[in-house]
């Protein structure tokens, strides 16, 4: 929807939605793709950092998969009770910074793999398709028969078929199969009892229908759970991002309220704003007036953010502009949805000082995944929008603001090419 006028305009939206027991919840993803490759054990280096995560008003670190895995990242896992053969560390390393991050307040979730997983053993074809659940006894010891049949490659051909997609690098786990149900859900209870993790970051959602996640989120009451449904925008034919992402940010509500209302990345957000960052401010307002991504329909739902290991990292899959991430956490952190901060950013960047600032700002005025949103400006080079009649931000290159800033609005902090004001009295 590019425009060559001015607008203005004013748009009053409200939500009403289901909610998740956490409130006004600010998610720090506190590893990154090379997390894995410290000397001094990455769970040893984080601990170092609580005081800091702390201090900036997080209330959720997101840590990386815990579980022995044939990829050191930890997205090949193999023995899921195996916590002491991990890249990151031992157990005894990880319960003290879950514990660590608990005395200041602080909850963990951990990073759930659980669509597919490597086997220990070949079984009588010389296929790796026997399991080993990293215990002395026989918990997640499983078979082929675990495996989903349309799995070719590994499986017996006695499971269900898959129900979503497949994986190719591992073997796909027939989550329609009770036992498998029931011993993945004893192994994330396992996670919750004897290690002190609160709540789950779900990878690659698509790999299993959301009715599966709404099971393990029945069975295991996280206090915080979010999935990844990471899936391509939508381009035309020049190859740029098309305005309308209807489509994909319903696939992701969708997915969120059939897994039980469970969150979700916002990758529709994340895809557009790192479009109208780069002077086509525009895209930050649907046809009805509210915010374009999965928080202008479902922001109960919608966890948004800036770069992860994959999409940034030295992974680098979909980065935002490094120009403009001050410009997109401005955004993020004073909207509605759930905000997550990625520890590049904070720490390596030299951003924290400025996102500190930005997650002040937020707890002061109880901005929370369901604000209020009133977008008065939209154009290529301006976007102003007022959240909860409490905060103002503006993106962009344009400085004349006219009347759009009230006088009874202080400015609180600004970055390169944005500003923030909170209401005085």
């Amino acid at each position: 929807m590019a425009s060559n006028a001015y607008h203005l305009c004013l748009i009053l939206f409200t939500f009403t939605f289901f909610r998740l027991e956490v409130d006004s919840a600010i998610l720090f993803q506190g590893f990154n793709w090379e997390s894995c490759n410290q000397q001094e054990g990455w769970y040893n280096i984080l601990m170092n950092r609580v005081s800091d995560i702390a201090a900036a008003g997080i209330t959720h670190v997101w840590l990386p998969p815990p579980s022995q895995s044939v990829g050191s990242q930890g997205y090949l896992p193999g023995r899921l009770y195996d916590l002491d053969a991990s890249k990151y560390g031992n157990s005894n390393e990880l319960k003290a910074l879950i514990n660590a991050f608990h005395g200041q307040g602080i909850k963990a979730v951990a990073d759930i793999v659980i669509n597919h997983r490597t086997a220990e053993y070949k079984d009588s074809r010389g296929i790796y398709c026997i399991f080993e659940g990293g215990t002395a006894d026989s918990r997640l010891d499983w078979g082929p028969h675990f495996i989903c049949r349309d799995d070719v490659d590994y499986s017996d051909g006695t499971g269900n078929l898959d129900s979503g997609d497949g994986y190719p690098p591992a073997p796909d786990i027939d989550h329609l199969n009770p036992t498998v149900q029931s011993d993945l859900s004893d192994w994330l209870n396992w996670l919750k009892t004897e290690i002190g993790f609160d709540g789950w970051r779900f990878d690659f959602v698509r790999g299993y229908a959301p009715s599966i996640t709404k099971i393990y989120m029945q069975n295991t009451s996280p206090d915080f759970a979010v999935g990844e449904l990471w899936d391509s925008m939508d381009y035309g034919s020049d190859g740029k991002l098309l305005y309308n992402q209807d489509r994909h940010r319903y696939e992701l509500a969708n997915w969120a309220s059939s897994a039980g209302g469970v969150n979700a990345f916002d990758f529709t957000t994340k895809g557009i704003l790192q479009a109208a960052v780069q002077g086509e401010l525009w895209r930050l307002i649907d046809p009805n007036g509210k915010p374009s991504g999965l928080i202008g329909i479902a922001p109960q739902n919608a966890v948004t953010f800036i770069d992860n290991h994959d999409t940034g990292s030295t992974q680098n899959l979909w980065p935002f502009p490094s120009d403009k991430v001050g410009m997109g956490y401005a955004y993020i952190l004073t909207h509605p949805g759930t905000p997550s901060v990625f520890y590049d950013h904070f720490f390596d960047w030299g951003m924290k000082d400025e996102i500190s600032k930005l997650i002040a700002v937020r707890t002061r005025n109880g901005i929370s995944e369901t604000s209020k949103v009133v977008i008065y400006a939209y154009d290529a080079d301006l976007y102003v929008a007022r959240i909860d009649d409490k905060v103002i931000t503006k993106l962009g290159t344009r400085w004349d603001l006219g009347n759009l800033i009230p006088a009874n609005f202080n400015l609180s902090t600004y970055g390169n090419n944005y500003a923030v004001w909170e209401k005085q009295g």
